[in-house]
């Protein structure tokens, strides 16, 4: 090889390695901007005290229910909890408000297409963390139209829900608590309406024909965990899962770039580097514990 050849195959290797690393600092950006909408991981407020033995992590052979507003809110916010639960023999159900149909900006994606796709990437997801697709439950409301939706018919589609499952822990988006807390698009809505529809899952004259006509039981919520919360008080140590949630949030590829301008079915290995590398800082992957926080109702 002479100079000249040297010199030009050098000039080459370094621009591909200046442009892989241009390409997966977008990817970071794009990541960031995407999961940084939502208070993923807040400081601890105010830690509460659980006896270990009445962890929420630890729990077995319990019903537990996860409304989340879109498919991969709850393996973004929660994902690693889910596969503790899922191992510990816990029967999961996810509810998920909408179908998320319009998360694209590839220009040939149809609302129809995007809604096939975002529910096999949720079922993938779901199965990497142990939770099979019979247990999902779709609500069927269109992306970003939540807050539009009859707010009482809303409300008591998720109270017939809890009547039926009859949840021993419940997780949703947190609404706050002294204050209202402020989410996006649709997670306002899902926080909300989750929470009233605690009180009318308790009282039976709210939806009288939940008991006339199914004969379903009032239930009274116990035990709640918000996650996206901005004042969380209790953590969850999800080290040794955090592989397993990372496989499932790679699920969601059609919500990552390049997917997200182009549609691929195959997550770039340069994007699932920038999802590891954002959620590691995100979930405080520091000292070899990586961690998810949660409001715990009191």
């Amino acid at each position: 090889m002479n100079l000249y050849n040297l010199i030009s195959s050098t000039l080459q290797i370094f621009i591909m390695i200046r442009n892989s690393k241009f390409i997966l600092i977008g990817i970071v950006i794009f990541i960031c901007s995407k999961l940084l909408a939502q208070p993923l991981i807040a400081d601890l407020h105010n830690p509460i005290q659980v006896p270990p033995n009445q962890r929420v992590e630890t729990l077995t052979n319990k019903s537990i229910l996860v409304f989340t507003p879109h498919p991969d809110d709850e393996t973004f916010s929660m994902g690693g909890t889910l596969a503790l639960l899922a191992k510990n023999k816990n029967t999961i159900r996810i509810v998920i408000y909408t179908n998320d149909n319009k998360g694209s900006n590839d220009l040939t994606m149809t609302r129809e297409r995007l809604a096939v796709i975002r529910r096999a990437e949720e079922e993938q997801s779901c199965a990497a963390l142990g939770i099979p697709k019979e247990n999902i439950t779709w609500l069927g409301y269109e992306d970003g139209d939540l807050e539009y939706a009859d707010p009482k018919i809303l409300r008591g589609e998720a109270a017939r829900l809890i009547k039926k499952f009859r949840p021993d822990v419940v997780f949703a988006p947190d609404p706050g608590t002294t204050t209202v807390q402020w989410h996006k698009t649709d997670h306002r809505m899902a926080a909300q309406i989750t929470t009233d529809a605690f009180i009318a899952a308790e009282w039976h004259l709210y939806y009288p024909q939940h008991l006339l006509d199914e004969k379903l039981q009032p239930f009274s919520v116990k035990d709640v965990y918000y996650y996206y919360s901005t004042a969380p008080n209790y953590e969850v140590d999800i080290t040794a899962v955090f592989d397993q949630k990372m496989k499932a949030a790679g699920a969601h590829v059609s919500q990552f770039e390049p997917s997200v301008n182009t549609y691929t079915p195959v997550l770039d290995p340069r994007t699932a580097e920038g999802i590891r590398a954002r959620f590691s800082e995100m979930h405080l992957c520091k000292e070899g514990k990586c961690r998810e926080r949660f409001r715990k109702a009191e």
